[in-house]
């Protein structure tokens, strides 16, 4: 076991998700110190950037609510890579976040 782990933020509610959803967005430093903090949200590889970089890099909520959007982290988030226990942290709070689909058995 790890003996730091970053702490994981979850949005207390999807609905609280209102960030901009097309134009330029730039992420203040401590979300993204890479020096490309820059992302176009009308090209769909930067947006998938922008909303890992938050998810992953987020302190508190207000990163959360700010700069992400309920409707676009829904249909992006079967596609966005992410470590496993923020993908589960999510999941957890919101099933609505969990793949569908046919159940599989272990037979």
């Amino acid at each position: 076991m790890r003996r730091y782990a970053k702490p994981i933020v979850v949005a207390d509610d999807l609905s609280l998700l209102r960030g901009q959803t097309t134009g330029l967005v730039t992420l203040p430093r401590h979300l993204d110190w890479s020096g490309a903090a820059n992302y176009d949200l009308d090209s769909p590889g930067r947006v998938v950037d922008l909303y890992r970089t938050v998810l992953i890099e987020g302190t508190k909520p207000d990163d959360l609510h700010r700069f992400l959007d309920q409707t676009v982290l829904t249909r992006l988030w079967p596609s966005i890579w992410l470590p496993p226990e923020l993908r589960h942290a999510w999941e957890q709070r919101f099933p609505e976040l969990r793949p569908t689909g046919p159940e599989i058995s272990a037979a």
